[in-house]
């Protein structure tokens, strides 16, 4: 059998059970350990991780940086791989992983950027044209970490650190269904326009007319939506949409903040 890698697979979850699983058995029997932190899951999520072997601890949620740092702190490897609950290492990805670890390619950067791409719930993998974008996921954690924003769940180099790019991927579950998209949107605009407050930024108001046709147009072609025919058009509408909601809210926010109502 082979020895797992020495490093550490944290995962942060909230109401996964559905999805978690795959996650855990994607890694699980390759990696030294696999932590799950979880905000308060109320359908079978802790359990589920438990039975796939990962070990679970509880943290009040504060955000995503903050709660990707307190998992962070969890891990007892110097390498950590960030997955996220509806997310999955393929097959592919494992065997590159593995291989740079026996011959010590790993040790070539200090953090690596993988490829994410999405897989829709019809689809048995991601489409060879599917969106997709580089974020740093395998790191050494004395040259890198998550940062503190509560919306942004991006690694911060450490000044100097070297980076590199893995060939192959993650596939990504992001969406369950429509309905529970418009939900997240809707919650994830919340927090847009709760950050862009705290940082004291306004959006201006001429973008309530560009926002849409232009999100709608970079999602269709720039995102390649266009490819997967309807099922294309609903996603660009989608995700104009929540770009819309965005500045919708802010200014919504300034309107109370200027009648005293806030």
């Amino acid at each position: 059998m082979t020895s797992p890698l020495p490093v550490s697979v944290f995962i942060i979850a909230k109401d996964e059970a559905d999805r978690i699983g795959q996650t855990i058995l994607s890694v699980s029997d390759w990696v030294d350990e696999v932590i799950v932190v979880d905000s308060g899951s109320t359908d079978g999520t802790v359990a589920v991780a438990e039975k796939h072997g990962a070990k679970v601890m509880h943290n009040d949620w504060q955000g995503y940086g903050p709660q990707k740092r307190f998992a962070e702190d969890l891990c007892r490897n110097t390498w950590l791989l960030n997955l996220d609950a509806d997310e999955e290492v393929t097959p592919a990805l494992r065997e590159e992983l593995q291989g740079m670890f026996k011959d010590e390619q790993y040790k070539q950067a200090d953090c690596w950027r993988i490829m994410i791409r999405d897989m829709f719930a019809h689809e048995a993998a991601p489409a060879s044209w599917a969106y997709g974008y580089h974020q740093i996921r395998l790191y050494d954690r004395r040259k890198g970490r998550f940062s503190r924003s509560t919306v942004h769940d991006t690694v911060r180099p450490e000044p100097g650190a070297s980076i590199k790019s893995v060939q192959q991927i993650i596939a990504h579950r992001s969406i369950r269904s429509l309905d529970f998209q418009v939900g997240k949107y809707n919650r994830y605009s919340n927090m847009q326009v709760a950050d862009l407050r705290e940082r004291g930024r306004r959006l201006p108001k001429r973008r309530l007319l560009t926002e849409f046709p232009a999100a709608f147009l970079k999602a269709y072609f720039l995102r390649r939506y266009c490819r997967y025919g309807w099922w294309g058009l609903i996603l660009s509408v989608n995700y104009a949409h929540a770009r819309f909601l965005r500045v919708a809210k802010a200014i919504e926010a300034e309107l109370m903040d200027q009648s005293g109502n806030s």
